[in-house]
């Protein structure tokens, strides 16, 4: 008697079970794969952005990953500033193709001043913890 009630709607095991599989592995694709790879370039606008603070400003109050993931950048771009010639300049430009006083900055004013120092340009330092979720908050500056 229970398999005649369900008799009818047999089919749609065959059917429905192996698009729940299929609609598993897309809810996972997207909440993982797809989603990083779209927060990616924001993450990296973000960092692109926060680089070019602490060059305009020499320093700036952030948290310690954050501080951490731009220090190489900003080193690096030091670096390049230090060489002086117009492919340092195209590249730094490249870089920050909306930000023309942050690049004559970097090349007039702050590569002259480690015209002597190989590496270390900048320096993290320890200031609390954010109020609202205890993140550790450093202020990343120019040495």
């Amino acid at each position: 008697e229970r398999g005649e009630d369900h008799a009818p709607y047999a089919w749609a095991l065959c059917v429905v079970a192996p698009l729940a599989g299929l609609l598993h592995w897309l809810e996972s694709w997207l909440a993982h794969d797809f989603a990083y790879r779209l927060l990616a370039g924001m993450r990296l606008a973000l960092y692109r952005n926060l680089a070019v603070s602490v060059l305009r400003y020499e320093r700036v109050k952030t948290t310690e990953a954050k501080a951490k993931e731009i220090r190489g950048e900003v080193e690096r771009l030091i670096t390049i500033a230090k060489r002086g010639d117009l492919n340092a300049r195209r590249r730094v430009i490249s870089e920050f193709p909306n930000e023309p006083l942050v690049v004559n900055k970097l090349f007039d004013e702050i590569a002259p001043k480690y015209a002597d120092r190989t590496s270390g340009y900048t320096r993290i330092v320890r200031v609390g913890q954010r109020l609202g979720d205890a993140a550790p908050i450093v202020q990343i500056e120019l040495v």
